[in-house]
């Protein structure tokens, strides 16, 4: 069965050429539709979509991604991920917020609005402790503080930024992990692959250069994938983990995933199972809209 699937996106990355050069070995018709360059009608399906059977969400900035997967899903066409997962994900107090009530261990965290009560916080946990900007990615505008000067500066020039994002304050514990960290893409909460990423440095993300190499999960971690992932609504995911000695905890569900790295360090072919299962996912749908029309 041939699907038309629409890629929206703001930059083909490295990711985006991995999909769709499994999606076009497969025959699949593809629509690249480059979010900077389309409008949205209200109430209308613009031609460029009205045939795509699914949309796959690859935007790089937030806002786009948050406003563009509510007008395809008003359009009737299915977005991977929903607007809902990626509401929940882009915001890091609300993916806290949703961990904490499916139970899933993750990091002790608090959330103040001025300077003065963030310094509170901050005092709470004692030092070291991490500052992160409640929405962002690739470890970047990440703070760990070692000490009240460095709270009181950084404060001060988070409070000047002036986006009102800022003036969030997203404070949690530091977590002393082992000189890695655990990412596992999974779909629907089935893991896909997983790889740690080591570094000298505290913060291991991939983007920041940390070394990669393939993590086999155990049932642990297996069952907290999936919690973490229904916790936030399912999808295709990206599920930060890290070790501790009481367990897993888990810090962070990731919405638009990138998995390069992984590919490049698991012999999963991960592209190839993501498209098995976007085919999945369309062959659903079109079941579901033949039941209505029966």
């Amino acid at each position: 069965m041939t699907l038309q699937i629409g890629i929206l996106y703001s930059r083909i990355r490295k990711d985006e050429k991995l999909l769709l050069a499994e999606l076009r070995e497969r025959d699949h018709e593809i629509t690249k539709i480059d979010i900077r360059k389309h409008e949205f009608t209200v109430g209308e399906v613009p031609d460029a979509f009205a045939d795509l059977d699914l949309v796959v969400d690859r935007c790089l900035a937030t806002s786009r991604s948050l406003y563009a997967t509510q007008f395809f899903e008003a359009y009737g066409i299915p977005v991977v991920n929903s607007h809902e997962t990626a509401d929940i994900c882009a915001d890091k107090a609300k993916n806290s917020l949703a961990l904490e009530r499916a139970g899933v261990p993750t990091p002790e965290t608090k959330v103040a609005f001025t300077k003065e009560t963030a310094m509170e916080a901050i005092e709470d946990f004692g030092y070291p402790c991490v500052l992160k900007p409640v929405v962002g990615s690739w470890g970047r505008l990440m703070a760990k503080i070692d000490s009240p000067d460095a709270a009181e500066a950084i404060l001060e020039h988070k409070a000047t930024l002036g986006h009102y994002e800022h003036k969030v304050f997203y404070v949690q514990e530091f977590v002393e992990k082992p000189g890695r960290d655990i990412r596992v893409l999974a779909i629907d909460g089935e893991p896909v692959a997983g790889m740690v990423r080591s570094s000298d440095h505290w913060i291991t993300n991939a983007a920041k250069g940390a070394e990669t190499d393939v993590f086999e999960l155990d049932d642990e971690a297996e069952d907290l994938v999936q919690t973490a992932s229904d916790a936030v609504g399912g999808g295709l995911l990206g599920v930060d983990l890290m070790e501790t000695e009481d367990g897993y905890t888990v810090h962070e569900v990731n919405h638009t995933v990138e998995f390069k790295a992984l590919n490049d360090a698991v012999e999963t072919d991960v592209a190839g199972t993501v498209v098995d299962w976007l085919e999945e996912k369309a062959a659903e749908n079109a079941a579901q809209e033949l039941e209505v029309t029966l």
